[in-house]
């Protein structure tokens, strides 16, 4: 059977998707499976075991484009026999359902009845995380609760790391720290830059390189943290591609991010991790990596999940000091005999 998965837009949850596919290769490893997904990904997807083949997604966030997913789903006629809808949105069930392909698996969300031919309904009070949603979508329908969910995974290749390595300039044998400074989502989810500067102060002082990675977005941070911190931070913000910072991310000793879809990158890796959480809980989207240390305050407002704090003061993530980040770290630092 030939499996088309539509994913998700966003890094963090394209990574749990490779939960699911873990899943369905686990039960079925001879069916090839294409995810179709934005360019962006194609540096995350090509590291994902078992992916067999990509679809780009030409087609921009909350743009309807009717006769343009039409013509584009006409176009896989006869591809496949399954499709697994991951978004819930109306606009992400069409070109399955253009595409005429028999099984078309997904939660019922925008009214999607339709479109898809097993339209399911979500319980979110029950599977609270988002891997488990997405591995639901692989139980026969009726199940209400999936199989404990397997870890996502991402294969950096040995050759791929060290020519990144070498395109930055970066030493392969000294110890680095990944410090992933920013979080799409917004402001409350940000460790403050000060913060992030101090961490890359005392790891200087240790002789440890402090890597700073981040979208062209997060350049502002970035060029704060520079300057707070003068010569302790290697700034690639904005100058590598997803490929890239997961090949960086794959080579580090450590990281140190904040809730983010490099965090998830790092899970998958299984990389030491130090998660940082503000206004979001990782009750939800947690690292699924026994490796990871999850740093929250658990204040009396958070999770506010709100965007910026509504509150003004962010204490969520500016009475995090550096010093408890500093000591979670520590173990990953440490020698080996």
């Amino acid at each position: 059977m030939n499996v088309l998965i539509v994913g998700p837009s966003w890094l963090g949850d394209a990574v749990m998707m490779g939960s699911l596919i873990r899943r369905l290769k686990a039960r079925a490893p001879g069916d090839p499976i294409t995810v179709l997904a934005p360019a962006y990904l194609e540096g995350v997807l090509r590291r994902m075991p078992g992916v067999d083949a990509t679809l780009t997604n030409p087609f921009a966030h909350g743009a309807l484009q009717l006769g343009a997913r039409w013509r584009f789903g006409r176009s896989l006629r006869g591809r496949f026999e399954q499709a697994i809808v991951l978004p819930q949105s109306l606009k992400s069930a069409l070109i399955p359902a253009f595409a005429g392909i028999p099984v078309r698996i997904g939660f019922v969300g925008e009214a999607r009845y339709g479109l898809l031919t097993d339209a399911r309904r979500l319980d979110e009070a029950r599977l609270p995380r988002m891997v488990d949603r997405f591995n639901l979508l692989a139980e026969t329908p009726g199940v209400a609760e999936p199989e404990a969910a397997l870890d996502p995974q991402l294969a950096a290749d040995t050759a791929d790391v060290a020519a990144t390595l070498a395109k930055f300039d970066l030493q392969p044998r000294r110890p680095a720290v990944a410090l992933c400074v920013g979080a799409e989502y917004g402001p409350a989810k940000r460790w403050p830059a000060a913060h992030f500067a101090s961490l890359a102060r005392r790891l200087a002082a240790q002789g440890v390189d402090a890597w700073l990675l981040g979208a062209a977005g997060d350049a502002p941070i970035g060029a704060e943290i520079e300057a707070l911190a003068p010569g302790a931070a290697i700034n690639l913000i904005g100058r590598t591609t997803l490929g890239d910072a997961v090949d960086l991310i794959a080579a580090a000793t450590a990281v140190v991010s904040n809730d983010s879809g490099l965090m998830h990158v790092a899970a998958a890796l299984d990389r030491p991790l130090v998660a940082l959480y503000g206004s979001s809980s990782p009750v939800f989207t947690p690292p699924l990596t026994s490796k990871a240390t999850i740093l929250s305050l658990n204040l009396a407002c958070s999770p506010c999940f709100e965007r910026r704090c509504p509150l003004g003061h962010f204490n969520c993530l500016n009475q995090l000091e550096p010093d408890r980040v500093w000591t979670a770290l520590q173990p990953a630092l440490a020698p080996t005999s």
